[in-house]
């Protein structure tokens, strides 16, 4: 069997062979025996890995070179579990669905006591947190109501502890991570920082106009909610534009009603902005304490299945960014990976 039959061979059975993400490089690109390496990469675990949140991820990093799947769930040992579902005695008294008080503050203060995310991140070099619910107001520095708005309850309480327990033992082992949209979102709130629960009813209470510049409104009968676009500045010298190339990026696909607001008192630096209504809205952050912890509000990956026709909605792909533009921030992330497996 021929070099580019194995490594074909390879990438198959990493596909089917469980645990984490195994990236391989493929066909004439593969490298030679004295270089060749295995870096593990894992998207941390959602139970609806069909979701496009996820599925352009994969798609992001299969056009980067790297085949992806998804981390089981970490759990916490000190709540109680129903199958892969927090306890309903772990949650709030509404019914709503998010964490309880006393439940967010465990998982704050024990954070990985007690948990499997030794074990489910054992020998994993680098993880990707996808978009997707919103995060429990439970689990914030200060705790909050949550918004009251009826038509945007989405909380998952079992993904929202499994990503805080996920990311929390990556930046407690340095472990490289990158968050996209509710990532980035999730950095900021196991960092500290503080996060606007809904973006329309902010912008209101601050006497501002808001044109849904970050999701497109639900109109009557839309069967799907495209992403909006908007242009993002990065800030010079900081780990985005290095992965970009960039300080400034045009197009860039947006789907969020959350936001977050400030990382004052936080080992965290904003890197990325977008001005609306003269208020800079975080697009981008990055730990200065790690060597690669980053998050963006923005979804490059979805500009990237729209231009290779892989999307829901193609027809509008000259809005969003370009492929090349887009593309760099994951093959560049694979690189940091591979350096932390040395």
């Amino acid at each position: 069997m021929n070099r580019k039959s194995l490594w074909a061979l390879a990438a198959i059975l990493a596909i089917f062979c469980g645990v984490g993400i195994y990236i391989w490089c493929s066909g004439d690109n593969a490298p030679s025996d004295s270089s060749r390496k295995e870096v593990r990469i894992a998207i941390a675990w959602r139970a609806d890995a069909d979701n496009e949140f996820c599925t352009n991820i994969v798609e992001a990093f299969r056009e980067a070179g790297v085949m992806v799947t998804v981390l089981p769930q970490v759990k916490a040992g000190y709540l109680d579990y129903s199958g892969d579902a927090v306890a309903a005695t772990c949650l709030d008294a509404d019914g709503i669905g998010y964490l309880s008080e006393a439940s967010g503050a465990l998982v704050r203060s024990r954070g990985c006591d007690g948990s499997n995310a030794a074990e489910v991140l054992s020998g994993v070099d680098g993880v990707i947190f996808t978009g997707g619910e919103d995060i429990a107001p439970t689990l914030l520095a200060t705790p909050q109501d949550w918004h009251r708005i009826e038509a945007e309850i989405d909380y998952n309480a079992a993904r929202d502890v499994s990503d805080f327990l996920t990311m929390t033992y990556c930046l407690d082992h340095d472990i490289p991570l990158i968050g996209f949209c509710r990532g980035a979102q999730m950095l900021g709130v196991v960092s500290g920082a503080t996060i606007i629960q809904d973006i329309p009813t902010w912008f209101a209470q601050q006497g501002l106009s808001y044109n849904y510049e970050h999701r497109r409104e639900k109109a009557k009968g839309m069967t799907y909610r495209d992403y909006t676009p908007h242009d993002v500045t990065l800030s010079e010298g900081s780990l985005l534009a290095r992965f970009f190339g960039t300080t400034t990026l045009t197009g860039c696909p947006s789907w969020h009603h959350q936001a977050l607001l400030s990382t004052e008192g936080t080992p965290l630096r904003v890197t990325a902005t977008t001005t609306v209504s003269s208020i800079d809205m975080v697009e981008g952050i990055e730990r200065t304490d790690k060597r690669c912890a980053v998050g963006v509000q923005f979804h490059p990956e979805a500009a990237i299945v729209k231009h290779t026709g892989r999307a829901v909605n193609n027809e509008n792909a000259d809005l969003f960014m370009a492929y090349d533009a887009a593309i760099p921030l994951f093959r560049v992330f694979i690189e940091v990976c591979k350096n932390n497996n040395n």
